[in-house]
């Protein structure tokens, strides 16, 4: 299946969350197996041969494919979740979104110095969350990162959010 395909699988929110925003609801392209394994089988070729040793999901969306990434790719799975929900000491970043300010948090020994880190999430807009991601992760000092999306929204240019050291990919990009 290409991406134009993919696309008429995605169910558009007008004015959700709040007015004025079109939310992608990727949840649409989840609810069928033979999409949710060509996803899989999509993130798995792009990544199979990096070394990737943990993948971080960011809360929510990012916890549905980051797992089954994790698992097929022979690595660990860690959650980036917002404050309050991770039981033990965590390392916090506070950023802006879109539609106001946010944080996220990850536990402090999720990852060891010297891994090489796939950060997944379902949707790239201003990047403000997974720069914030990308800011936590680096607090391990890993070897590399590597930042996925399921969706861009390339005219938001989310992509600037990013040091040129980091490699990003998305799967279906939409202009906005």
């Amino acid at each position: 299946m290409n991406t134009e395909q993919l696309k008429t699988y995605i169910r558009n929110v007008p004015d959700f969350p709040i007015k004025g925003i079109q939310f992608k609801d990727v949840t649409t392209l989840f609810k069928d197996a033979g999409i949710l394994c060509e996803l899989a089988d999509m993130l798995y070729a792009a990544y199979r041969d990096k070394g990737i040793t943990k993948v971080v999901g960011i809360e929510s969306r990012g916890f549905i494919m980051g797992p089954l990434l994790a698992a097929r790719l022979g690595a660990g799975f860690v959650p980036v979740r917002k404050p309050g929900r991770l039981p033990a000491a965590v390392f916090e970043e506070t950023y802006q979104k879109e539609y106001g300010a946010d944080s996220i948090q990850v536990h402090r020994d999720a990852i060891e110095a010297g891994e090489t880190v796939l950060l997944h999430d379902d949707l790239l807009a201003t990047g403000g969350t997974m720069s914030a991601a990308v800011s936590l992760i680096r607090k391990f000092n890993p070897a590399k990162i590597y930042v996925n999306f399921l969706i861009e929204l390339e005219d938001l240019k989310g992509r600037e959010a990013f040091s040129p050291d980091i490699r990003i990919d998305s799967i279906i990009k939409y202009p906005v």
